[in-house]
């Protein structure tokens, strides 16, 4: 395990959400949180289960998950930085990916559409807003620069600088030529 990486993955996270987090006065403030110490759980057990002490991860993330009701598989991939805000019922499956710089709201699911092998979870982009119960299902792709409304269902691929909403989720604005502020 590759300890001076993981610190700056950490140290990553943490000044991310010191700049996306407007209620946070300080980064002790930070550590304290549910979430962020869900986050900074994850990256502890990822790293074990990557280096292949997968028995290990999984009692660390079995304990993060009941502790802090966080349910992100040591198999994801989540960049860094990322933000889990409010990070209670958040689910990743294990072959998840998720591009730096997004943020995360509560309850989220990125999962399998159906139960089979190989990639069956979402890739998130880079720059992505996903709002809280979103569920983005499937071996889909969601493009760099997208926001997914709250409570959305995203069943297909979304392209870069897209906005969507809705149960089936809808792009409302931008696309893959027009760049969304």
């Amino acid at each position: 395990m590759d300890v001076k990486n993981l610190l700056l993955q950490i140290l990553e996270d943490l000044r991310f959400y010191r700049e996306n987090d407007p209620s946070v006065e300080s980064p002790l403030e930070i550590i304290f949180t549910p979430s962020f110490r869900g986050l900074l759980n994850y990256r502890i057990y990822h790293a074990l289960y990557k280096s292949g002490h997968k028995v290990l991860a999984k009692l660390l993330y079995i304990r993060t998950k009941l502790k802090y009701n966080m349910d992100i598989h040591p198999g994801a991939v989540l960049e860094t930085p990322v933000m889990i805000d409010h990070g209670f019922g958040v689910v990743n499956g294990e072959t998840t990916y998720v591009g730096k710089n997004t943020i995360i709201y509560h309850g989220v699911t990125l999962g399998a559409r159906r139960v089979e092998s190989g990639k069956r979870h979402p890739t998130i982009g880079r720059n992505c807003l996903i709002g809280n119960h979103a569920s983005i299902l499937g071996n889909i792709t969601i493009g760099d620069f997208v926001k997914i409304g709250a409570n959305s269902v995203v069943l297909e691929d979304i392209p870069p600088y897209s906005t969507v909403v809705g149960v089936k989720a809808k792009i409302v604005k931008g696309g893959a030529n027009e760049k969304v502020a």
